[in-house]
Parts: C-alpha cells; structure tokens; sequence
C-alpha cells in the first residue's frame, strides 16, 4: 500500500477487500498468487486461527506491495502479532475500545467492526473514518446501510458478510461505500483442497463487477449533462 493514498484510497481502488481464514500457512502465498492473478491486490488475514501471523508474514514477504491486512483482530495481543508479521492494517468484528486505542496508539490503520449508531460515534469520536458493517446481510443489508449510515455523511463502511459477487454492485453503488469485504472468494472448502484457480476464477469475477460500478459512477447521467 502507498502510504501516501492512505488506506481508505487504496481500497475504493480496489473494492473488494478477500476474507480468508487459513488453516495452514503454506496455503498463504498460493492464495495471494492466485488473488494477484485475478487483479485483485488485496486479502485480509483472519486470527480465526493459528496460522495468521505467520500467513501474513509469508504474504508480505513474497508480495511486499499487497495490501495485506489481518481482520479478526479480538485482542491487543492479536494487534500486536499482526503488527509484528507486517500486517497493513487491521480489521476487528466488533468494537473493542481497548483494541482501536491500541492499534491507533501503535499507527497502524484500523477499520472497527460496527453495527449500531453508537458503534458509529465511538470510532468517528475516535477521529476513525472508516469501520466494517458487520454483519452486514443479516442487519438488512443495503438497506440497512442506508440508514444508519444517514446521520454520518463524514463516515466510510467496509460491508462484510452477506455480500456476494450478486449483490455486490448494490453495496458499492453507495457512495459511502469505499470496498466489500469479500468473504466468498477464498472459502474454506477451496483452500483446504488448494483448487486456486477457483479463487483466481472468483477474483476476476469480482474484479468484473467493480469496475462495472466505478465506469458506471464515473459516466455522466443525461440529467447531469443537461443542468452542467
């Protein structure tokens, strides 16, 4: 990531952000080869298990220039291994206080997981612009999103959860949407028997899709060319 984008930049550029939870470390450069492959620069690491730090020191070891981040962040501890394996920036489910003023006291970019308005207002008191909606299909989706996301037109979502490659283009119509977290595109089942070029596959489906977006929010509508 260049940090003079900044993170929120560097993910509108990409906007999809891969979810990954590896059971083996070795998998970790297979998966981001394959990633690359499919043009999306991107993954998140999750702590749901062991393997994390040490996938995400192997990512950033081989693609120094992927922007490797590590989500499932639930402790300082875990902050602090994701750190050390040279993760980005760091991604959480919830909103842990004790977590954001860590990992902001450390510098390192940090998307807390909200799903409520006052979530909202903690991070954005935090001087955070940026959080991850989650679960963002069971509380209602696009429609939720719209909602909430009304009283913060200075605030930015990272939707996860309940996002697919078909509703995709609706999260990211929204202009307070700045990427998705996409957990469909490595899925346990593929990474535990190393079919990569599935993953490949998905990742240039998703890439597909958002740049169909961003031509179409990048077009003039007739009304736009009418009144300019």
């Amino acid at each position: 990531m260049n940090p003079e984008l900044g993170l929120e930049t560097a993910l509108r550029a990409i906007g999809v952000v891969p979810v990954a939870a590896l059971a083996r470390p070795s998998d970790a450069v297979p998966m981001a080869e394959a990633l690359l492959a499919g043009g999306l620069p991107c993954a998140e690491i999750t702590f749901r298990t062991d393997a994390a730090a040490a996938a995400i020191s192997a990512v950033r070891g081989r693609f120094p220039d992927m922007l490797v981040g590590a989500g499932t962040v639930l402790t300082t501890a875990h902050a602090d291994a994701a750190i050390g394996a040279g993760a980005l920036f760091v991604v959480t489910p919830g909103f842990n206080p004790a977590v954001v003023d860590h990992c902001l006291a450390r510098g390192i970019p940090i998307a807390p997981g909200v799903a409520t308005p006052s979530e909202i207002e903690q991070a954005y008191s935090r001087g955070l612009h940026l959080v991850k909606l989650f679960p963002a299909g069971p509380l209602g989706g696009v429609a939720y999103l719209k909602a909430v996301a009304g009283p913060y037109p200075m605030m930015l979502f990272l939707p996860t959860g309940g996002v697919t490659v078909e509703n995709l283009p609706d999260y990211l119509a929204l202009d307070t949407v700045t990427a998705c977290g996409g957990t469909w595109l490595c899925k346990p089942d593929l990474l535990a028997r190393g079919d990569f070029g599935a993953i490949e596959q998905l990742a240039r489906d998703a890439v597909t899709v958002v740049a169909r977006v961003r031509e179409a929010q990048a077009t003039p509508h007739v009304g736009d060319r009418a009144h300019s």
